[in-house]
């Protein structure tokens, strides 16, 4: 092979293949940095020298605390739940009660009617 012969042709692109192109390249870099972050294994990160960072699991203390928090956080939504219950049965009743209401209203207007027809005179 002679030194102005290329190993690899590349065909010129446009502005919006270029464009593309970037955006897969930095997807796949952001999600394998995001893999190597949310990992719950000791990691130390350095790009380029530029921005480097170091990640440790969170230790026994944190982890109680993270515990602690999460069963307060159930607590607050039991006691949530347990007054939407309430407030849903309360609910019902009133719903039932005025049903009552309608439907008698109704039988009692059926009643009046049944006795104009018994008073008014037979032709």
């Amino acid at each position: 092979m002679s030194e102005s012969e290329a190993l690899i042709d590349v065909e010129p692109m446009s502005v919006d293949q270029l464009a593309g192109a970037f955006v897969m390249i930095a997807g796949a870099i952001g999600s394998l940095l995001l893999v190597i972050w949310q990992s719950k294994c000791h990691c130390k990160m350095n790009l380029c020298y530029i921005f480097s960072c170091e990640r440790r699991p969170p230790n026994e203390e944190e982890m109680k605390s993270l515990k602690q928090q999460g069963k307060a956080m159930k607590k607050k939504t039991d006691k949530m739940m347990k007054k939407e219950e309430k407030i849903l049965a309360k609910e019902d009743e009133i719903l039932d009660e005025v049903e009552s209401q309608k439907s008698l209203s109704r039988s009692n207007s059926k009643v009046e009617l049944e006795t104009i027809n018994l008073d008014s005179p037979k032709v």
